[in-house]
């Protein structure tokens, strides 16, 4: 393979990775790989519509002062993901403020953010943040398209299924169809000749690649999406009361927590505490498919009155592996047991395709002509040569 293909795959890559990224960050409700700023809190560091890289908060390590954090912000413009830096510890949390603001974020409404609020942090090489200038004015532009078209397709067919990621999903189906049905409709109407190669083949490698990449990222989602931190308000009071969030100062109540599995394949859940004041009993359990299983919940107020913030911390693993292996991994590092897992699915289905494939090109029938090749004949015969 030549160095100038190599080149153009891997920018191809690239382009991919970062869309698939963007796409996942959106479904997920967190910045996936790339993260991007709206307004102008953190000029001049960010500007608005800049990007930048982000590690997931399970793989950054210890927040420090310095540090660019995202997190889920309770009051901050309504709630929501917010970008800013750290510039101090309490025993209540972390000290936020954006690098324009004159004040922190904690001089307002806003509460010290705990461990469980932070979902991912900015890279940085230096002390610098690593920016990527428009990359927000490309998404939002992009999203404000699709949203355009979404609206428009629920008011004309008088149904919401075109909206929220479902209705995307639904819109990028229907273009890629419509594309398809062009591509046929234009490459049928010109002028035919057989091609002198009748068949042409797509290496098994790349098949292989393909169907593992499909497989890794479905199981990823099962395992990541109805995972992360919980929050529970609690209120220290003078008083006991049927509310079990509302509980005499000092004492402590216990509730249900519910971890359910709408798959088919079981699952192991790990349900840990995220801040202070939080018991659970038992932290591991397993799930079978299409049900749910319930652990004891411990909340305690703390001796002087008030509202507090409880956090709990879930991860899920699909039971593809011994629930010891699985535990060891754990111990080391949350994300090491998705890793491995992920790896085994993409094990097996490498190994299905060498027995399968043998090794053997995967044949596809062309018979247009060589001057007039529909567009996706024309990618795949480049993608193959």
């Amino acid at each position: 393979m030549s160095p100038r293909r190599l080149l153009t795959l891997g920018a191809e890559a690239a382009v991919v990775l970062v869309v698939a990224s963007l796409l996942l960050g959106q479904v997920l409700g967190t910045p996936v790989l790339l993260g991007y700023v709206e307004t102008g809190s953190m000029e001049p560091t960010l500007e608005p519509g800049d990007g930048f890289v982000a590690v997931p908060a399970a793989v950054a390590g210890d927040v420090e002062e310095g540090d660019v954090i995202v997190f889920r912000a309770e009051e901050l413009q309504g709630g929501g993901l917010t970008t800013h830096r750290v510039v101090g510890e309490t025993e209540r949390g972390y000290i936020t403020r954006g690098d324009a603001n004159p004040f922190t974020d904690q001089d307002g409404d806003e509460p010290p953010v705990k461990e469980g609020q932070i979902v991912a942090e900015a890279l940085q090489i230096g002390g610098s943040v690593v920016v990527i200038p428009n990359l927000g004015t490309l998404v939002t532009g992009l999203q404000s398209a699709f949203t355009t078209v979404q609206q428009r397709l629920a008011v004309l067919t008088g149904s919401r299924a075109f909206m929220g990621t479902q209705g995307l999903a639904y819109l990028l189906l229907g273009l890629s169809m419509l594309l398809y049905l062009y591509d046929l409709v234009a490459g049928g109407n010109r002028e035919r000749e057989r091609d002198r190669s009748r068949q042409q083949g797509v290496s098994p490698a790349v098949v292989v690649l393909v169907l593992a990449a499909v497989l890794v990222t479905a199981a990823t989602a099962a395992m990541v999406v109805p995972a992360g931190t919980q929050q529970f308000g609690v209120v220290s009071a003078e008083f006991a009361s049927e509310n079990p969030t509302v509980i005499e100062q000092g004492g402590s109540a216990t509730l249900p927590y519910t971890v359910p599995n709408a798959g088919l394949v079981p699952v192991v859940a790990y349900v840990e505490p995220g801040s202070e004041g939080v018991a659970i009993d038992p932290e591991r359990v397993r799930v079978g498919g299409r049900s749910e299983a319930t652990v004891e919940m411990t909340l305690t107020a703390p001796p002087e009155t008030g509202y507090y913030r409880r956090f709990v911390i879930e991860h899920r693993y699909l039971a593809l592996l011994p629930a010891p292996v699985i535990d060891a991994l754990y111990d080391v590092h949350p994300w090491l047991p998705i890793l491995v897992i992920d790896a085994g699915l993409a094990g097996v289905v490498a190994l299905l395709g060498l027995v399968v494939l043998g090794g053997r090109r995967v044949r596809v029938r062309n018979r247009s002509s060589r001057h007039d090749r529909s567009t996706w004949r024309r990618l795949l015969r480049y993608l193959t040569r």
